[in-house]
């Protein structure tokens, strides 16, 4: 049990620390969430490493005046300094010039741990909203991946829906 909290508390940071870096426009410490050899599947992308990670992330948030994201509590399964977790998340984003937008989505992690922390090895974002913060768009036709600990396949797609 005692791996599971130590595991849980360090990925509960990690978290912590993505958000953090998301809100203040940080790219440096937003890239070091990652591993080297990271791959971050969102809005119809695939990329892999920090540099391709980094040069999305810029352009995202360049798009943004700013973003809160709200996070819930991981379900995860540790294994042997590797693990898995499925995160619901909540964004609000005010874009440049344009109206405010909330997404609703579901991460899908696998974290390992390297030099005493936890990163990202491979994020999966599934959309299940877009639109106006009063919920009033339709949701997102998405998969159903099944109950943790059922993953996307490597090669599933992301949905990209326009505001």
């Amino acid at each position: 049990m005692s791996e599971l909290l130590l595991a849980e508390a360090g990925i509960r940071q990690l978290h912590a620390r993505y958000v953090d870096a998301v809100w203040r426009k940080d790219l440096a410490a937003f890239v070091d969430c990652f591993a080297q050899d990271a791959e971050w599947k969102i809005a119809g992308m695939h990329l892999r490493g920090r540099l391709e990670i980094e040069g999305a992330i810029a352009r995202l948030l360049g798009a943004c005046e700013r973003v809160l994201m709200t996070v819930g509590t991981p379900v995860l399964e540790i294994r042997h300094g590797s693990a898995i977790g499925r995160l619901y998340c909540l964004e609000y984003a005010r874009l440049v010039g344009a109206a405010p937008v909330m997404n609703i989505g579901i991460y899908y992690d696998r974290y390992l741990k390297e030099g005493g922390r936890w990163l990202f090895q491979w994020r999966h974002w599934s959309l299940q909203y877009r639109g106006p913060p009063d919920l009033s768009a339709p949701f997102v036709d998405s998969p159903d991946y099944g109950p943790f600990p059922n993953m996307p396949p490597s090669d599933a797609p992301t949905i990209v829906r326009k505001a």
